[in-house]
């Protein structure tokens, strides 16, 4: 079952591959620089991770932080002196502030590098469940699991992950030995004491089984995150009320100007509109021909078994011409030369009309000068 909803679980995928922690963490780094050593050392002190790791003789509880070995409890112990030997290795630390991982063998775990499509970040953690009985000689109900996505270049549209699982009859044991001795792991991870499970993001543990611990800073955390909100808007209060008080001393200059400007553009437009206006019905008169002088050129070209069933000439010089003729594609020598018909060419496929025994034709042909009076418009 996925610990998180899919929405939320892409989420915090999509946060965990951006710049976005790199970025606070560096921005924490700077900002804690600025406080005193004392005050320091208290804002960055976190949870105090204790390291538990199984040898076969005895259980070593270590701290993450300075790497010292607290305590060194055998499993030959009663249940009673391994309760106080834990809690002599404690002492000192506050309860709400403990957090326990419990160190694997290697021997233990399996891991396992996958590529996935992106869809599958969307519920990671079950489309990966699906993939243990393939990836492990297990099924999903004998191991327990988790997954991390690697900072890893993969294929377009695929998702590095790697499986870390471990099978439970391997780790239920150990965790029984734990309990019987009051030592609750808060997670479970394997190997390197170097880099534990709060480093990485893992845990292998179920989180059904997981302790549920109270947060004692959330609260002055959320107070001070919500003092900084505070004044991070009071702040650009103020920078937009001094913009605000420039800008309008400025506007008032700014619009009449632009009343000034608009005035004179208007003018010119008119101007121009009015030049371009008679200067194109000026080019287009002189250069292009009138449809009378275009259908007597036609009469006097055309040959005498031609007729046209269709006359058509826009207003951008364009002719088209449908009709009959003995030889159709005579037509166009007959128009070549002409001087105010230009470019003529037959349209579609010439058909022979069985009734009349001529070619039926659609041609297409532009008026010379018809081109320049459209560019000049």
């Amino acid at each position: 079952m996925s610990r998180f909803s899919p929405g939320l679980e892409r989420a915090r995928l999509a946060w965990q591959r951006s710049q976005g922690p790199r970025f606070l963490a560096w921005w924490g780094g700077e900002l804690a620089a600025l406080l005193p050593a004392r005050l320091r050392m208290r804002v960055l002190r976190g949870p105090e991770i204790l390291l538990l790791s199984a040898h076969p003789d005895n259980l070593q509880v270590r701290r993450e932080r300075t790497g010292d070995v607290l305590a060194q409890i055998p499993w030959s112990a009663a249940a009673e002196e391994q309760r106080a030997a834990f809690a002599r290795a404690c002492r000192g630390i506050d309860p709400s502030d403990r957090r326990l991982v419990l160190l694997l063998p290697p021997a233990f775990v399996l891991r396992r590098r996958l590529q996935l499509p992106n869809a599958a970040a969307a519920d990671l953690y079950r489309v990966v469940g699906y993939e243990i009985d393939r990836q492990t000689p297990f099924k999903p109900d004998q191991v327990w699991y988790d997954v991390r996505v690697l900072d890893l270049a993969a294929a377009p549209g695929q998702l590095a992950v790697e499986l870390i699982a471990a099978p439970r009859a391997e780790v239920e044991p150990l965790l029984a030995r734990l309990l019987a001795g009051g030592i609750v792991p808060d997670a479970v991870y394997v190997g390197a004491e170097q880099m534990p499970a709060a480093r990485l993001g893992i845990n292998l543990l179920p989180p059904p089984q997981r302790p549920r611990r109270a947060h004692p800073r959330r609260r002055a955390n959320l107070i001070l995150a919500a003092v900084c909100v505070v004044l991070a808007v009071v702040a650009m209060l103020q920078w937009l009320d001094n913009r605000t008080a420039a800008l309008d001393a400025m506007q008032t200059q700014v619009d009449a100007l632009h009343a000034r400007a608009r005035q004179a553009s208007a003018l010119r437009e008119q101007l121009v509109n009015a030049a371009g206006a008679s200067g194109f019905l000026a080019v287009r008169k002189r250069s292009t021909p009138s449809p009378l002088m275009v259908l007597r050129d036609l009469t006097a070209r055309l040959p005498a078994d031609t007729w046209l069933e269709r006359f058509s000439l826009d207003s951008q010089g364009q002719l088209t011409m449908q009709g009959e003729s003995a030889k159709a594609a005579g037509l166009i020598d007959a128009l070549r030369d002409s001087p105010l018909i230009a470019e003529p060419k037959l349209q579609g496929v010439i058909q022979p009309d069985p009734t009349t025994g001529k070619e039926h034709f659609d041609l297409a042909a532009q008026l010379r000068g018809s081109g320049n009076a459209a560019n000049a418009r």
